[in-house]
């Protein structure tokens, strides 16, 4: 089982998150990713460098087309190697947020289906979201994502908020997930479900 911590930094304009690996108590330990999102761009864009010295870039996040309303974001590596390719359901989405994970070159089915844990609360969210006045407060519930493999449908990994006021996430990936032995996918996945959950 590997843990990490998904911070996102408080900036103006900009989109920037800190990404660790979790120590025994759950606490930030070797920063293992530091994405930033670029500034002013037609399509949405990450750069997830292996630090915050910006020297060595991980891996990067770019969307295929501007408008994102189901959109698919592709991740490649350093060199230029599609890792994965994470889309939004945009269906599914609109009573309860649905993401799918593929293996590269093969987008006729996910591999990975990731979705809100408590259907409740998603559609209690998405009713605050249009309630007069009430909609200007923002939402401090604490929501979660299981990240469940198609195949036998056994949850892989989880992604929960860990604070009521910031956006800081714990990502587990569990021992089964070997399709997804490269952390750089869940991670990945991981960024988007804050930067983009409100598209």
């Amino acid at each position: 089982m590997k843990t990490y911590l998904i911070q996102q930094k408080i900036q103006p304009i900009v989109n920037q998150y800190a990404i660790y690996e979790a120590t025994p108590e759950d606490e930030p330990g070797k920063m293992v990713g530091f994405a930033q999102q670029k500034r002013f761009s037609f399509k949405e864009k990450f750069t997830v460098y292996t630090d915050e010295s910006k020297q060595a870039i991980a891996f990067e996040i770019q969307a295929r087309q501007a408008i994102d309303f189901g959109a698919r974001y592709d991740v490649f590596d350093a060199n230029g190697t599609l890792l994965t390719t994470v889309g939004k359901d945009f269906k599914s989405s609109l009573l309860r947020s649905t993401w799918f994970v593929y293996h590269p070159g093969q987008e006729e089915t996910p591999a990975i289906i990731a979705q809100e844990r408590n259907k409740t609360l998603a559609i209690v969210r998405r009713i605050w979201g249009f309630l007069p006045y009430i909609s200007d407060i923002p939402f401090f519930v604490k929501y979660h994502f299981d990240f469940t493999e198609t195949t036998n449908q056994a949850v892989v990994a989880s992604y929960e908020k860990t604070t009521t006021f910031r956006d800081h996430y714990k990502l587990t990936i569990q021992e089964n997930a070997d399709q997804f032995d490269d952390p750089r996918i869940l991670i990945a996945l991981g960024v988007m479900l804050d930067a983009m959950q409100s598209r």
